[in-house]
């Protein structure tokens, strides 16, 4: 077989529905790579302070207790595509309010009222652990990482530079807009490209229904995460205190550059810039060699990396340190995450998978996230309540110690480390 065929042979996953939401995420990607590393300085420039940041990144979560059970109700039983597309029209329309904006009080009503969107994400999760085969999941996940991160790569650098041109407040109003018409054109594509994959698709939903849906969503809770096994429960663990880290640090990673390092915010772009490269260059290679040798020891292996470079970001103090810190975080994530992805959809069974996901997530988090974390697909309402109170929180430790939040990752990380050597393994068998 030649080296060409070999190529096409290994990845022949990405058709169908994993290269519609393989562009789709592009899009999606580029815009929240340059939008969201500035969302912290934006709201201090509408006049907010450290609380009032930890305060707005507390909102967005609260409304997955609400959305994220009757996400995964409605995805094991009315399909997914609907429901993806259906997010994403209502997340450009909310955009508006980021837009036009006059105080950092609509930016926390946008960001709570964004919160119900996420019932979009247990949806996309499962569909992308419906399309892709067990032995092709790492370097699956992987190779949709890298590609959407591709063009996604300049885009901290290139906002950057517009708020510096522009300033915080206008150059911002820019980037949302930017954002808002990427969401509306990627839930069209979706909706027009993207393939049913439950077998329940046929099954209608009215609002007269809406009552019996909530209550036997939340009826299932229970029973749900009963079926999850001990190595599924420590993930979840290991997810939430990922999420809580992010939560707590994650919107003071460019505070702290700018006020106490002294970067500028192209600086900041240009740092993040070269994490995006290495992380997007190590991905594919990553998830080859997580599907050849499981998926365990790099969750191991990225854990214990984060622990001996994160927390010293707390004690940098040049541009270089925190490009070396921020490379760092490219190689962990670039394991982590398909690593973590590949683990979920191995353990857990395709008929469950909305109801499991809406409740810890696609099994997934940034490590060293640096605009908050705080939302996503690797969300789910288990983990919603823990997020909003280190969300809180972070703002309050930041204001007495602008260090405290990075020794609250340091504990936070030596527990994942210890859960995940006790209790995490691969399965003996992976789930189709």
């Amino acid at each position: 077989m030649s080296r060409g065929r070999s190529l096409r042979h290994i990845f022949r996953f990405m058709r169908g529905n994993i290269l519609v939401l393989t562009v789709t995420q592009v899009l999606g990607m580029f815009c929240r790579s340059m939008v969201f590393p500035y969302v912290s300085l934006y709201i201090l420039a509408l006049g907010g302070e450290a609380a009032q940041i930890g305060f707005v990144n507390s909102l967005a979560p609260l409304a997955g207790l609400i959305m994220f059970p009757l996400a995964g109700y409605l995805t094991d039983r009315a399909g997914r595509v609907r429901l993806i597309a259906l997010g994403g029209y209502l997340s450009g329309i909310i955009l508006l309010m980021y837009i036009f904006a006059p105080s950092w009080e609509v930016i926390a009503l946008a960001g709570m009222l964004q919160g119900f969107m996420v019932f979009q994400f247990p949806p996309s999760s499962a569909l992308i652990a419906d399309s892709l085969s067990p032995q092709n999941r790492g370097v699956g996940v992987a190779t949709m990482n890298t590609i959407a991160g591709t063009l996604a790569t300049v885009a901290p650098y290139v906002a950057g530079t517009i708020i510096n041109i522009y300033s915080v407040n206008m150059g911002m109003r820019y980037l949302y807009g930017v954002m808002m018409v990427a969401n509306l054109a990627s839930a069209t594509i979706n909706l027009r490209f993207l393939k049913e994959t439950s077998h329940h698709s046929e099954q209608r939903f009215s609002f007269s229904n809406l009552p019996k849906v909530f209550g036997d969503a939340y009826a299932s809770i229970p029973t749900t995460l009963r079926q999850l096994p001990r190595s599924l429960r420590a993930l979840t663990a290991v997810i939430m205190l990922g999420f809580m880290s992010n939560a707590i640090a994650g919107p003071f990673w460019v505070v702290y550059a700018v006020q106490h390092i002294g970067l500028s915010s192209v600086e900041w772009g240009l740092i993040l810039l070269v994490e995006t490269a290495l992380r997007n260059l190590m991905y594919i290679p990553a998830g080859a060699v997580i599907d050849r040798y499981g998926r365990t020891k790099f969750i191991l292996a990225s854990l214990l990396l984060s622990l001996v470079s994160i927390p010293l970001f707390a004690f940098t103090d040049s541009f270089i340190e925190v490009l070396l810190i921020r490379a760092a975080v490219a190689v962990i994530n670039a394991f982590f995450l398909p690593a973590c992805s590949a683990l979920m959809a191995d353990t857990v069974p395709r008929d469950i998978r909305g109801r499991v996901m809406a409740a810890i997530g696609r099994g997934t988090v940034m490590i060293g996230a640096a605009s908050g974390g705080t939302g996503g697909p690797g969300m789910g309402f288990v983990i919603t309540i823990p997020l909003m109170l280190a969300s809180i929180a972070g703002g309050y430790l930041y204001a007495h110690n602008p260090a405290y939040p990075w020794f609250f990752i340091l504990i936070a990380t030596m527990i994942s480390l210890i859960l995940s050597t006790l209790f995490i393994r691969d399965p003996k068998a992976a789930e189709v």
